[in-house]
């Protein structure tokens, strides 16, 4: 990528973000704040690498931009003091909407010039392979380049080189550092919310991009872990409750059929009672009419013997009195 392609595509991201800002309504404090902290970031290290790089290169190469690139550096002057304005401003404050807007009015007067005068006497000038060659330096200049304004610092060869690469440096650590605390205390408060049950703070982290992407992500590392953790206890609680579940299913089935088991066992013992409780009635009840036969049977036969004795002596009896009546008439006889 040339040079100017790199500075034209750093304009549209600009341009992007000023038109985000004026769709917000008044109450979206939030999402202005968010806005102008990439504005702020996306400014402070464009002019960053133009004041470095593009400006004293083209001053040095290009014939008739001297008036242009002064120009430039002025407008870059007063836009690094709104720019550090607004980085510490409130968006609640009565004056941040107005500050704002003549910021995008000045950036856009900026990029209007710079594309229509200087850029193309710039590609005149220089062929493709310088423009490609100092679009790579520019590139790699954005990784060190600052990401706040520094309006008081110097913005022209060396001192800029000098002070830019440092503040970029600084800049970039303290965008970490700011990016850890914020995380952390997100961390924090997500960890509160979920040990009370309560719905986790809508937090925004603040600052440049950089420091709102290390806070997001330490964020959602955290989240991630403790989510993990949160889902292996569930599994865990969830697995013991199962087995408590089934091992009282089978404790009570267990007893169920225990239960049924005495319970037949009862029944069954209770019903073969009933039967030899029967039987024994029934044979009792049996001896007992038995018994009545035999004494019936007895009794009857002792009244046909006694009744039989007696005829039998009856007849003896008469027997021996007919004999002795027949002796007695024979010796009757005989005597006389």
């Amino acid at each position: 990528m040339d040079a100017i392609t790199l500075l034209k595509d750093d304009h549209k991201t600009v341009e992007k973000l000023f038109k985000r800002f004026e769709g917000t309504g008044d109450g979206a404090l939030v999402e202005r704040r968010r806005i102008v902290d990439q504005i702020i970031a996306e400014l402070s290290t464009h002019a960053a690498i133009e004041e470095q790089l593009f400006y004293p290169v083209t001053r040095s190469t290009v014939e008739e931009v001297d008036d242009v690139v002064l120009e430039s550096l002025e407008e870059h002057h007063v836009v690094k003091w709104l720019l550090s304005e607004l980085e510490t401003m409130d968006p609640s404050h009565e004056r941040f909407k107005a500050k704002v807007t003549v910021l995008i009015e000045n950036v856009r007067h900026h990029v209007e010039e710079e594309e229509g005068e200087y850029f193309p006497k710039v590609r005149a000038k220089l062929g493709r392979n310088d423009l490609a060659d100092l679009g790579e330096a520019m590139q790699d200049a954005k990784k060190s380049a600052p990401t706040h304004p520094h309006p008081e610092a110097p913005d022209t060869p060396p001192g800029n080189i000098v002070a830019g690469n440092a503040a970029g440096i600084v800049d970039r650590v303290s965008d970490t550092v700011s990016g850890l605390a914020q995380g952390g205390v997100s961390v924090a408060g997500d960890l509160v919310a979920r040990f009370t049950g309560r719905a986790k703070p809508r937090t925004s982290p603040t600052g440049s991009p950089a420091a709102r992407k290390t806070a997001a992500n330490i964020r959602s590392s955290a989240a991630e872990a403790t989510d993990r953790a949160a889902r292996t206890g569930k599994a865990t609680v969830k697995s013991a409750r199962s087995g408590a579940k089934a091992t009282t299913s089978a404790a009570k089935g267990a007893a169920t059929a225990t239960s049924n088991s005495a319970k037949s066992g009862a029944k069954a013992t209770n019903t073969a009672a009933k039967g030899a409780a029967t039987t024994t009635a029934r044979t009792a009840k049996s001896a007992k009419t038995g018994a009545k036969r035999t004494t019936t049977t007895a009794t009857n036969a002792a009244k046909k013997a006694t009744k039989t004795a007696k005829a039998g002596t009856k007849r003896t009896t008469t027997t021996a009195s007919n004999a002795a009546k027949r002796t007695s008439t024979a010796a009757k006889r005989a005597s006389s």
